[in-house]
Order: structure tokens, then C-alpha cells, then sequence
């Protein structure tokens, strides 16, 4: 069962980009709208207790694009803050598409997952195939959702975007490639938001003028996001002395073994006690916040630092990689305290701005391609956002948020 709300004072979709904020929500800047979501839809599964939500924030050129997590307690409002975010990403990184994100409240274990997704996917049918573009998100992967778009008898999860291709064989195709190939640890398309946040990570402690093989970096969440960061610092010779996952944290002060971790990981991102070294400490998963480190990376749940555990936070750098990973008071305080908080619709735009660019062909499955391109773009926005900045200014995303900017955006034309 469905129902939908398209709220009256939803504005002008292509110009008037949401933001504003709500309780739990990210911190939004001075100057943001309050405006309601261009469209909400509420989903009931017949078969079991399972709700879904699609959000579609702002529409540009008929199109919004944004991910479908699942989790068990996934809330409307979550959804929105989600889909707030897309718009974000999207202005941030200039795409000709608005933001919409979709959640289900259902426990990703679950036996009877895949049908509960596919049949939200059904349900969801008529904006899937001509307005929403979707993806992988917390609970759900890449795999997994295509699977779910083929037995429904579309193309991909980016079915939307394709059906305005002149040649809807080769579009899909191109983009098949280019989320399957195989590049140092995994596929491109999984690992491609991580590298983009470890990439984040360095350019800010390029612009704090740290040796990059002396900084330290603590991970919460090895998941897609997570375990792609974790790998890509590691190569890239920062000192991965942290990573947590559902079990807890594992800490050794002289570097994790990333790779050997990251290859014992089970479908949900956990990784195999059994295989951890003797050296490594096994902590509460909780302390990967209080990790004595130059860079934290929440990449796990949203809403993870709080303004109750934000306290023991001693990084002077936070990277978000994890959607709405940090409330409003936390950041707040933590901005207070001189803690500069690189914001997710920034660190972890990468994945949505790279599919993008994979949609309209400006890349295709050549890694050293998209990894230039996406490296050069990350380095660009996030150098500018931290040069000269000051706790004085506010958090980082009051710069960064230029989302209420209005853009003359052409429609979309896939190639």
C-alpha cells in the first residue's frame, strides 16, 4: 500500500534547492530554506511488517537521483535529512539532477530481505522508470539492487537516466563495464566513493601540512564506503590505526594490516575475529570515536556522532563519509572546540558525482580515468573549503552548501 504527499509549498524544483534542518538533523547553514520536500512517498509491505519511504527533495530536469538503504528503524525523517543531502551532493558537484533518497525499515539480514526490496522497487515502479535514478546505500548493494531491477524487467538501477538514451543498449552496457571493473580492492563502482573520501582525507591533511605517512586515521563502518576509504589511505601510505564494524573496534597503533582485514569481510562489512592479528587490541565498537587520531571517518550509520559522545572526540579532523553522520549540536560543538568537519554531501559525493559522469559518458570503466578525474575534483573542493578557515566561520558545510544556489541547468541528454 502507498500513499503519497506532494506538499503545496514544495517552490520552484530546478531553482529552489532544499536544505533547512529538522531535529537530528545536519547543521544547516544561516541562510537555509525551510521549504518541504518536493514529494514523499510512504510504502506498507502486505507480506510483513517492513515500511518504506521514497523522498524526492528536488527535481531538476524531470530527474532526482539518490540511493535506497535498508535498516531496521529507517524513519521518514531520516529519509528526508538523506534526501536534503542529494541535493546537495548534486549542487556541490554541479550535476544536472536534483536529490531523492529512499529507505526501508527492515532488517537487512532477514531472510526475506530481497523480496521486501523487490517488492518496494515494484511499488516505487512509476518513478523508478521515469524520474528517480537509484543505487547501492546502507544495507543495500549495487548487486543486489540490480538484481532486483532486472526481475522487475528494467535495464539497471539507473534505468531512469538510461531510457533517455538515443542507444539504450550501449548506455547500459557502458555503465555495466564501468561498475565492474575489477580495480585494486574490488569493483570500480564499490570502491569509487571510498577512494573519493580517501582522497578528502588527504587533500585535508595536505592543507594542514601534515606528512601524510606520519598522520593517523581511525574508520568507523568498513562497509562499501568504509572498507573503500580504508583501503585507498593505506595505499596511499597514511597509518590506518582503527577500524570499526558492528563487533567492535580493532586497534594497533602501528597500523593495521588493511587489505588482510578488509579480505576477511562477510557480506555485511564484519570482519572475521578469527582472522585478526594477536597484536591487534579488540575494543568496544564505541571507542572508535575516542581513537587518539589525526583524522576520523565515521562511515557507518547515520546520525553516529552525537552531542552526547562528540565530547570525546579528540581529532582535529573529521571527514564524513557516512550521509548525515553528525547532528546539529555535535557539529556545532565540535566546531566550537576548533574541530574542522569536512561534510558528507562533500567527502562523499564522489560515488554519485562518478556515476554521473558514467552516465553521460564523460568516463567510462578506465580506473585511471575516473580516479584522476575524481581525485582532482575532491583535492579542488575540499583544499578550498579548508584553506584559511577558522572556527569563527562557522562549520565547513556553510561554505560548502551551495545548494540554494539557483542553476541554469540544460536538461539531461545521455549519449
Amino acid at each position: 500500500m502507498t500513499s503519497i504527499e506532494i506538499p503545496c509549498t514544495a517552490g520552484t524544483p530546478a531553482t529552489n534547492p532544499g536544505t533547512g534542518g529538522a531535529t537530528a538533523a545536519p547543521v544547516a547553514s544561516p541562510a537555509a530554506s525551510t521549504r518541504e520536500p518536493y514529494l514523499r512517498l510512504h510504502w506498507e509491505d502486505d507480506r510483513t511488517d517492513a515500511r518504506g519511504y521514497l523522498v524526492v527533495d528536488t527535481l531538476v530536469g524531470g530527474l532526482a537521483t539518490g540511493g535506497t538503504r535498508m535498516r531496521a528503524g529507517c524513519t521518514l525523517r531520516e529519509v528526508e535529512d538523506l534526501a536534503r543531502g542529494m541535493t546537495r551532493k548534486t549542487a556541490a558537484f554541479d550535476l544536472p539532477v536534483g536529490g531523492a533518497k529512499g529507505g526501508i525499515d527492515f532488517d537487512p539480514k532477514d531472510s526475506r530481505a530481497v523480496d521486501v526490496l523487490a517488492r518496494f522497487c515494484e511499488a516505487m515502479h512509476p518513478f523508478l522508470d521515469r524520474h528517480w535514478v537509484t543505487a547501492e546505500d546502507l544495507g543495500v548493494t549495487q548487486q543486489l539492487i540490480d538484481e532486483v531491477f532486472a526481475r522487475l524487467g528494467m535495464r539497471q538501477s539507473y534505468h531512469a537516466a538510461i531510457e533517455r538514451s538515443a542507444d539504450c543498449a550501449a548506455t547500459t552496457e557502458r555503465i555495466y563495464r564501468g561498475l565492474n571493473a575489477e580495480v585494486p580492492g574490488g569493483l570500480l563502482g564499490d570502491v569509487i566513493g571510498g577512494y573519493g573520501v580517501a582522497q578528502a582525507c588527504l587533500a585535508a591533511a595536505s592543507v594542514r601540512d601534515w606528512d601524510i605517512e606520519r598522520t593517523t586515521v581511525a574508520i568507523q563502518g568498513v562497509g562499501t564506503m568504509g572498507g573503500g576509504a580504508a583501503w585507498y589511505l593505506h595505499e596511499a601510505g597514511m597509518r590506518v590505526v582503527a577500524l570499526a564494524d558492528a563487533a567492535g573496534t580493532l586497534y594497533d597503533p602501528a597500523g593495521l594490516d588493511v587489505p588482510a582485514l578488509l579480505a576477511t569481510r562477510d557480506r555485511y562489512g564484519e570482519i572475521d575475529r578469527a582472522a585478526v592479528p594477536a597484536r591487534v587490541q579488540v575494543l568496544d565498537r564505541e571507542r572508535i570515536l575516542e581513537t587518539d587520531v589525526d583524522v576520523l571517518v565515521p562511515a557507518a550509520v547515520s546520525y553516529a556522532i552525537t552531542a552526547e559522545n562528540c565530547a570525546r572526540i579528540t581529532a582535529p579532523v573529521i571527514v564524513e563519509a557516512a550521509n548525515a553522520a553528525t547532528t546539529a549540536d555535535a557539529e556545532l560543538d565540535l566546531t566550537a572546540r576548533g574541530i574542522a568537519v569536512v561534510p558528507d554531501f562533500v567527502a562523499n559525493a564522489g560515488a554519485v558525482a562518478w556515476a554521473w559522469w558514467l552516465i553521460l559518458g564523460e568516463v567510462d570503466e578506465r580506473a585511471e580515468t575516473s580516479f584522476l578525474r575524481l581525485g582532482r575534483a575532491m583535492t579542488t573542493k575540499v583544499s578550498d573549503l579548508m584553506t584559511g578557515w577558522s572556527p569563527a566561520d562557522g562549520p565547513l558545510r556553510w561554505t560548502a552548501d551551495v545548494s540554494g544556489v539557483v542553476r541554469d541547468v540544460p536538461p539531461v541528454v545521455v549519449p
